[in-house]
């Protein structure tokens, strides 16, 4: 079973700064790509940037020059780093990953429970 934890999210103030973290556990062979995804009230799941195994990163445009995604292979976690978070930032916000496990030879896509990002202006 492969499970993903988001943590980090919180209440910030507008300029402020949030670090979310997403930890891969369980019978982990590869992970390939991983993406941060956020959902607003009312709105549709949107995604915020995403990363490939090798690093490669891509951004919505909303948040590029903000935000910043990496990811840790060694401990199969995956980060996002906001900065300048504005009002439309509140959201929850998820992470998805694309997982190979030991006791299969396809890959299949894993969601986290999500976590809170609330931005007060």
């Amino acid at each position: 079973q492969v499970q993903l934890v988001e943590s980090g999210g919180g209440l910030v103030q507008a300029g402020g700064s949030l670090t979310l973290s997403c930890a891969a556990s369980g019978s982990i062979f590869r992970i390939n790509g991983m993406g941060w995804y956020r959902q607003a009230p009312g709105k549709q799941r949107e995604l915020v940037a995403s990363i490939t195994g090798s690093g490669m990163t891509t951004y919505a445009a909303s948040v590029k020059g903000r935000f910043t995604i990496s990811r840790d292979n060694a401990k199969n976690t995956m980060y996002l780093q906001m900065n300048s978070l504005q009002s439309e930032d509140t959201a929850v916000y998820y992470c998805n990953a694309f997982i190979m496990r030991f006791t299969t030879d396809t890959t299949s896509s894993y969601w986290g429970q999500g976590t809170q990002v609330t931005v007060s202006s």
